[in-house]
């Protein structure tokens, strides 16, 4: 005949006897796994949680107290519930036992419909705190996703004011995700990098179309107010705790400075650029040098790599621009990949 539920409980006391008693009462409904001391309990629960521990305080060795320590310090096993089963009915004993973790106190003698009516009282409730769980998990993923898609049309339409397509962003994301890895950039942060780059030029919103839109060279006024893009952008993005945002106003901000210092907006050098600007200024002037457009032609690929290459130093971090060069045959096949189209 099958058991009518699929959870499993651990029961763990140092007598023979008690253990007996809990089986008999608990195995027409649970599966029972058992153990007579504290160690064995803790092997037991860290290989395979079970849904609630029955635990005995008073044990020869490691007491319950202890063991209920140990399970709530350990990430596998700290959210399983923990009812303390004792002989004794000091208050002072009963509040420890919670303060440590337990859901709930059992007495001895044992009284068998209120065993079963706890334990099924508290595994209900520890499956809908797992399922409310859930909900919220999704929904924060829903959310970021929602968050990410918004800042990649933010970036997109940055870019529409003086680009033809979108495409540009794209490339130059995935190429800044690449470079990060090979840099040592850990995957999340690296992940991070990719969703914040395209708000690298969002602050060309704010730059007046006969400037960003003029065909010829700007003169040293014009340009003062170009260079404002980088501003602009950092005030657009605005100061936040969410590591996406925070990343995507730092890009912003220092992805025109220079390894030499000539950059803008403030002119900082070496590695007082934050690595994340030092990062999209080597995918975005590579992008932008490859592709073409109406005032431009589009470099080929071996000119723009020498281009990097004589820069390094100077315009660009030397190490960067050297594991950038490295991945010249990754970022070939990413410029292929996201090609250049005639719409949005």
């Amino acid at each position: 005949m099958n058991k009518p539920s699929l959870e499993t409980l651990l029961l763990v006391d140092d007598s023979p006897q008690i253990i007996d008693v809990l089986g008999e009462i608990l195995r027409p409904r649970y599966r029972v796994k058992f153990a007579t001391n504290g160690p064995d309990a803790l092997a037991l629960a860290r290989k395979a949680p079970p849904s609630l521990i029955l635990l005995d305080v008073m044990m020869q060795g490691i007491g319950g107290h202890e063991v209920c320590r140990r399970l709530k310090a350990d990430p596998r096993t700290r959210d399983v519930p923990v009812i303390f089963i004792t002989a004794s009915d000091a208050a002072a004993d009963e509040q420890l036992g919670l303060e440590l973790g337990a859901v709930d106190y059992l007495h001895k003698p044992l009284n068998p419909p209120l065993v079963l009516q706890r334990v099924r009282i508290h595994l209900d409730l520890h499956n809908q705190n797992l399922a409310l769980e859930a909900k919220v998990r999704e929904r924060t993923r829903q959310l970021e996703e929602t968050r990410i898609e918004i800042v990649r049309r933010l970036g997109m339409a940055g870019e529409y004011r003086d680009n033809e397509t979108g495409m540009h962003i794209v490339r130059m994301s995935h190429t800044a995700r690449l470079l990060a890895l090979a840099a040592g950039v850990p995957e999340r942060q690296a992940e991070v990098l990719y969703q914040a780059a395209p708000m690298h030029d969002i602050g060309k919103i704010g730059i007046p179309d006969r400037i960003l839109l003029k065909p010829g060279k700007l003169d040293p006024d014009e340009w003062e107010i170009m260079k404002r893009h980088t501003l602009i952008g950092a005030e657009i993005i605005g100061q936040h705790d969410s590591p996406l945002l925070r990343t995507a106003r730092l890009v912003a901000l220092t992805h025109h400075e220079k390894w030499d210092g000539s950059g803008y907006p403030h002119g900082l050098a070496g590695e007082d650029i934050p690595l994340e600007g030092r990062i999209v200024a080597l995918a975005d002037v590579y992008d932008a040098l490859t592709s073409q457009r109406p005032y431009k032609r589009a470099w080929p690929p071996a000119e723009a790599f020498a281009f990097l290459q004589e820069q390094a130093g100077r315009h660009f971090d030397p190490k960067l621009t050297g594991l950038f060069l490295g991945l010249e045959a990754e970022i070939m096949g990413i410029s292929a990949t996201y090609q250049e189209t005639s719409g949005p």
